[in-house]
């Protein structure tokens, strides 16, 4: 038992390769309105369908030096990239996650839902940065999925509050710390939490497309705020957008050091929210107690 308990991480690893593959192709055939569930890969530059063994995530691209075995020209190197970049996710977030190895049907729905969110995150991370575009195809799915998340984890919540009606007559008290409203018993409603997150953050994004008149975000972005503010919550929400501000200035100044942007250039913002939204969500909560114990009045 223990030596599979020591072959999941490597399994979880090999299934986000595989995953990412599909990836690959779900961000591909976006752009050119193809179904992504139908039809055979094939390469991009002479529509050879691709044989299995050529689908091999990363192995695939390396040993044939990353170029198509028919036509012989270029593979984006996205292919691999993205591909480990799934791998790695879904092990940090097998890794993150608590008791995996032998998980309670909560806990797997759980982890399936962040699954499904991070598969959705890269799509976009990789879609906005490559088309300067947050894809309406993604980004409402995303919304649907964390809202799906927020509902299924208030259900402990209520569980909860079923046995602690036994212990007190105080309906009212229940009543308010059911609605997220009171911290009677430490357990603020998640729904409550997300919904008020996603308003704020949305909203804040939106007073920027609205003042810059579409110059400094876009409207995809606006919608992705509903997205992380009900997947992150408080106070994760404010860690997110400070580290995506943060980065983006920093890669912004580097691209302008480099002389590839100038001030007037497009920079897509999606990923570094993205990028946001990931440190928040592995180190969200010990970067905000640092914060308060260190900065608190």
């Amino acid at each position: 038992m223990k030596e599979m308990t020591y072959l999941f991480p490597i399994f979880i690893f090999l299934f986000g390769l595989a995953v990412g593959s599909f990836l690959n192709v779900v961000i591909y055939r976006l752009r050119t309105q193809e179904n992504a569930l139908k039809g055979r890969s094939c390469c991009p530059y002479c529509h050879h369908q691709l044989a299995w063994f050529d689908l091999i995530p990363v192995v695939s691209f390396l040993l044939l030096g990353g170029k198509c075995r028919y036509c012989k020209k270029n593979i984006s190197r996205q292919y691999p990239i993205v591909e480990t970049a799934t791998g790695l996710l879904f092990l940090l977030i097998f890794l993150a996650s608590r008791d995996m190895a032998q998980p309670d049907n909560l806990q797997l729905i759980d982890f399936l839902f962040l699954l499904a969110i991070s598969c959705l995150l890269l799509v976009i991370f990789v879609y906005d940065l490559k088309h300067y575009i947050i894809p309406n195809e993604i980004v409402y799915p995303a919304i649907g999925i964390a809202f799906a998340w927020r509902i299924f984890e208030v259900f402990p919540i209520f569980r909860l509050l079923a046995t602690r009606a036994g212990e007190t007559k105080n309906w009212a008290s229940l009543a308010v710390q059911a609605l997220g409203e009171g911290g009677a018993f430490g357990f603020p409603n998640p729904l409550v939490n997300g919904a008020v997150a996603a308003l704020i953050a949305s909203g804040f994004f939106l007073l920027l497309f609205l003042a810059s008149r579409g110059k400094w975000i876009g409207f995809g972005d606006v919608k992705l705020g509903i997205f992380m503010g009900l997947f992150l919550g408080f106070p994760n929400i404010f860690v997110a957008l400070f580290f995506a501000f943060l980065i983006g200035a920093i890669i912004g100044v580097i691209l302008m050091g480099a002389r590839k942007k100038g001030l007037q250039s497009e920079i897509p913002f999606g990923p570094f929210l993205i990028l946001g939204v990931l440190i928040a969500y592995l180190a969200g909560e010990e970067i905000a107690q640092w914060y308060f114990s260190s900065f608190a009045l």
